[in-house]
């Protein structure tokens, strides 16, 4: 198969927040190539729903919002990081503002007409500090950016391409320290590898989500960009953080549809099926309590009584105020046989948001020279154990921003050498593609059953020695056959899977999303201190 080159400045993997911003800011500066798995719009930030955590109003204080977070962040948050991130957003969102996002405003009380932001409050926050676009927020943001890139000649996207791997000046076997010189990518509508050359690559590639068998995110999270950044060499860090969000509607027709954390931030409240109120039992806060709380408190509920989910309710606020405060998530549950007005909504816990990733400076950078991540794929600090509500569009904002002025006030040399061309081989067409499918689904249910919200050391050396052996099958037959995408986010799940195994059995303490009950309190030892996992490079 002959090789098609891509020369570009900055190639970027991924449509979201993070990509998106970056992209727009280094445009001016040479031409950017994006690269996207589905549609553009396709993304985890295009399903947030709850908002951007900023301080923007006169009651709230940057000392607050750093609190907030670090108490979420169970003692492992860089307090650094968690003050420049937070510092810096309101300038963020104002570039965002400027750029065509339309947040939600309210009347000001006692004024002829004025109107200011409409600022939400989700669990762990203090104050009202949520910018939101109803309960659409990410779909919002994503039309904003979208509309500006689509205004600048020298921003390029590619849909239906998928990151294969990253290629590396250790790859090619050029000498010198690891350097990204670009990436493998698959065009998966013309069955054809691409070579995209390029002085810097951004991996913009969002969360693994699809690790497990129950997430709220889109089918595309299969933790491409943490895998592609391991293969490469780079360290990644505290992959055992994984949030579980605690309400995601349960039916069995709806897919993993969220159920925002500001609908319990605006009065709803968790209760059993029988609906007695259990969260004044967990903690002080009870529903509005820490994500990683509340989702222990309901998987704890539900192994006791045997459930199958327990109920949000928030019939007690109005009506209207419901149906226009959440309007998508009335809507949605109102095609179920749901009128949330009028009856509890059935919830459950499901895979959430990756707090570790790729790791990174709070300037995107990674441990390659030449290679940025941003946003979910990466991990800078800011979430530490688990994550605040809401800071994680923040990060993406105002990390991207820094990315984008440190690859333009720090250029790198032009690239040296010949890049090799993607090698298929003896591969032919895979005829047994129900290896791949039973594969996909083995690990996903494995996840959740031995490392999910609760886990145990025996669940988790379970979990490795299955996952080894898979990983030996999957390398087989990636090797034997034509990539196709189903075989490359396997791949991908597969490494991502195992970092999450080998984070978690690493930690002996349980802290923030890590919940071991054969180490059921934290360990001050292990304050301050990251799960660092590196790939030994032949």
């Amino acid at each position: 198969m002959k090789i098609q080159q891509q020369q570009c400045d900055f190639l970027i993997l991924g449509s979201g927040i993070a990509g998106l911003t970056f992209a727009l800011k280094v445009a001016a500066h040479g031409r950017v190539c994006i690269v996207t798995k589905k549609h553009r719009a396709e993304s985890n930030t295009n399903y947030a729903q709850g908002g951007i955590a900023a301080v923007t109003s006169k009651e709230d204080s940057f000392e607050m919002h750093v609190k907030d977070t670090l108490e979420a962040g169970a003692g492992l948050c860089n307090e650094d990081v968690v003050r420049t991130i937070i510092q810096e957003g309101p300038a963020r969102i104002a570039d965002l503002i400027a750029l065509g996002m339309k947040f939600t405003e309210r009347e000001v009380p006692r004024s002829r007409g004025a109107k200011e932001l409409d600022l939400g409050r989700e669990g762990g926050h203090s104050k009202r500090r949520i910018l939101h676009a109803k309960d659409v927020t990410g779909r919002e943001v994503e039309r904003a950016l979208l509309a500006a890139a689509a205004t600048q000649p020298n921003i390029e996207i590619s849909e239906d391409h998928f990151g294969i791997d990253l290629i590396t000046s250790h790859k090619l076997k050029l000498g010198g320290p690891n350097r990204c010189l670009g990436a493998y990518v698959f065009d998966k509508k013309n069955q054809r590898v691409l070579t995209f050359c390029a002085r810097n690559t951004l991996l913009a590639t969002g969360g693994c989500g699809k690790v497990y068998l129950y997430t709220t995110n889109p089918d595309i999270a299969t933790g491409d960009g943490v895998a592609m950044a391991y293969r490469a060499g780079a360290a990644v860090a505290n992959m055992e953080f994984v949030q579980f969000h605690p309400t995601c509607l349960y039916h069995p027709k709806a897919k993993s549809f969220l159920i925002s954390e500001a609908v319990r931030g605006e009065g709803a409240v968790l209760k059993t099926i029988e609906g007695a109120e259990f969260m004044d039992s967990y903690h002080p806060l009870k529903s509005l309590a820490p994500r990683d709380v509340v989702a222990r408190a309901i998987d704890s509920e539900m192994k006791r009584s045997g459930a199958d989910h327990v109920l949000l309710d928030i019939t007690h606020r109005p009506a209207r105020f419901t149906m226009e405060r959440f309007p998508n998530i009335y809507a949605t549950c109102l095609q179920y046989g749901i009128d949330i007005t009028k009856e509890p909504i059935p919830v459950v816990p499901a895979a959430h948001y990756q707090c570790g990733g790729v790791l990174t400076t709070v300037d995107g950078e990674t441990e390659i020279a030449g290679l940025y991540a941003v946003g979910e794929v990466a991990c800078t600090g800011l979430h530490g154990a688990n994550r605040l509500a809401s800071n994680s569009l923040l990060e993406a904002l105002v990390c991207a921003h820094r990315a984008a002025h440190r690859v333009i006030d720090h250029p790198l040399p032009p690239l040296k050498g010949e890049i090799a061309e993607w090698q298929s081989g003896n591969a032919t067409n895979a005829d047994e593609l129900v290896v791949v499918s039973h594969n996909w689904d083995e690990i996903r249910r494995l996840m959740w059953d031995y490392v999910g919200i609760v886990r145990t050391n025996k669940r988790l050396q379970r979990a490795r020695k299955r996952i080894e052996n898979l990983q030996a099958e999957i390398q087989d037959y990636y090797w034997d056959f034509v990539v196709t995408g189903d075989l490359l986010e396997l791949r991908n799940i597969a490494t991502v899977a195992e970092l999450i195994v080998l984070s978690a059995l690493q930690r002996p303490e349980s802290r923030g999303l890590h919940y071991n009950l054969d180490f059921s309190s934290p360990a001050p030892e292990w304050a301050q201190r990251d799960t660092i996992l590196r790939k030994q490079l032949s």
